[in-house]
């Protein structure tokens, strides 16, 4: 342990050396500071959040994610090139030690820029937030400077599935379809069942019964939100739509009707709802009554959802910027493995171009989900089809698996929209993505090292 400490000292004394910590950490800081004076806010607990807390933190996230990697490229590529590795492989050290100990280096030297930037962002968030008027300190209190647990109506995909298999079997029986047109047309009916499950038509209603779980334990005498999203079959004059809604359950417990809201649509509306309308099991029902000349449509993962207090903001927007720490740590691994092995520029490109093809991962999916890689017919509607979608989409498919280990943790989203990051979340954080896809890239770039000549001559012919 004490050759990889040494290392990982080795590792912060070049970079303090270069003055890269110390520009890297001004970098940050006018981030911090210059963002918020740059863009001006709109008055409003949402605009204030937008600025201090989304743009500011995704700053710092590119900032220090394009550093790391630099640095973990250079910091031993260089080292090789310039033939300086050869000075430490022959003390007593193994490859392996030099290795973790430049990454621990980079990773003890994250952690450090991670929290000056963050102690900055916290301190003026808590700076700025006491400028804004009281009613929407009030709103900020209760709806982004805190943790909040949420909870959603179950959805029952393998409900969905029978009951597209079933039409798809009355499909096939009515008008045969070709072979290769069978994965859309199963797409596309699976749609058609899913929305008949988000559609309320008009004068209908739609109940969700919602599970608070654990924490009806203690929301006695708290108040909820409800955060509701919906789509509209038709458009509006006002591009608005009439929403009543009724909480509770008559003669079971509370029972709390809403005022008609004029609420538009394809975007989220958040909207407090009084204390202890639960009944004894944490069951929460919520009635929604269209009132409007047309149908509304609720999507299934994100058309309703309850939020309840959880916890305070300061221990979350620590957790929030552990999960950001992972990510950083996946970086280092992912530059130092690709200097195992190539050079200097070269490594930094390899290492950006996974770095893009990760934030391409859409592209990646919609290729999976349609089945093929070639463009479709936007004439006659028909899907493209190439003979590499036997290779290509198994690829795709294990390639998103891994992805999605890392992207399935968004901590700015969830601290910029007052949601609880427990300790369980950061736990599987550092497990999946520092621990498994860090540590394959920890194996292979100890491989490649280990294989790696470091004697050759550098420069001659």
């Amino acid at each position: 342990m004490q050759r990889i400490l040494t290392i990982a000292w080795l590792t912060w004394k070049a970079a303090l050396r270069f003055k890269l910590f110390l520009v890297i950490a001004v970098l940050l800081i006018a981030a911090v500071v210059g963002l918020p004076l740059v863009i001006e806010d709109d008055g409003t607990a949402q605009g204030f959040t937008q600025i201090i807390l989304t743009y500011t933190l995704s700053a710092i996230t590119g900032l220090l994610g394009l550093s790391t990697l630099w640095l973990a490229c250079g910091t031993l590529a260089r080292d090789i090139e310039e033939c300086q590795i050869q000075v430490v492989v022959t003390k007593p050290i193994a490859r392996w030690q030099i290795w973790i100990g430049k990454w621990l280096g980079i990773v003890t030297l994250n952690a450090a820029l991670l929290v000056i930037s963050g102690g900055c962002v916290f301190g003026l968030l808590q700076w700025r937030a006491g400028k804004l008027p009281a009613a929407q300190q009030k709103i900020l209190r209760e709806q982004v400077l805190v943790a909040r647990g949420s909870a959603k109506e179950p959805v029952n995909p393998a409900a969905i599935d029978a009951d597209t298999e079933t039409a798809l079997q009355e499909r096939l029986k009515s008008s045969p379809i070709e072979k290769v047109d069978l994965p859309e047309v199963r797409r596309q009916i699976r749609e058609q069942v899913k929305a008949a499950l988000q559609l309320v038509p008009p004068s209908y209603q739609r109940i969700w019964h919602i599970d608070l779980g654990f924490a009806k334990n203690y929301l006695a005498g708290k108040p909820l939100q409800l955060r509701v999203k919906f789509n509209a079959a038709q458009k509006s004059a006002s591009g608005t739509y009439i929403a009543m809604w009724e909480v509770g359950v008559p003669d079971k417990t509370k029972l709390w009707q809403s005022e008609p809201m004029s609420l538009a649509p394809d975007t989220f509306h958040e909207f407090a709802i009084p204390p202890d309308l639960f009944d004894a099991n944490g069951l929460l029902t919520i009635t929604f009554v269209n009132a409007n000349g047309t149908a509304l449509l609720f999507p299934l993962d994100e058309g309703m959802e309850v939020l309840y207090p959880e916890g305070g903001f300061a221990l979350n927007f620590a957790r929030g910027l552990g999960i950001i720490f992972c990510w950083m740590a996946l970086l280092a691994a992912l530059g130092l493995m690709a200097a195992s092995f190539l050079s200097f520029p070269v490594a930094t490109f390899f290492a950006m171009a996974v770095l893009l093809v990760v934030l391409a991962s859409g592209t990646l999916a919609d290729s999976v989900e349609s089945g093929s890689v070639a463009a479709g017919n936007e004439e006659t509607g028909q899907l493209g089809h190439s003979v590499m979608d036997v290779i290509l989409i198994p690829s795709f498919k294990g390639l998103l698996s891994i992805i999605s280990l890392v992207k399935n943790y968004s901590p700015i989203d969830a601290l910029s929209n007052g949601r609880s990051i427990s300790w369980g979340e950061l736990g599987l954080a550092f497990a999946q993505i520092v621990l498994l896809v860090g540590g394959i890239f920890a194996v292979a770039g100890i491989g490649f090292f280990n294989r790696r000549e470091l004697a050759t001559a550098q420069g001659t012919q």
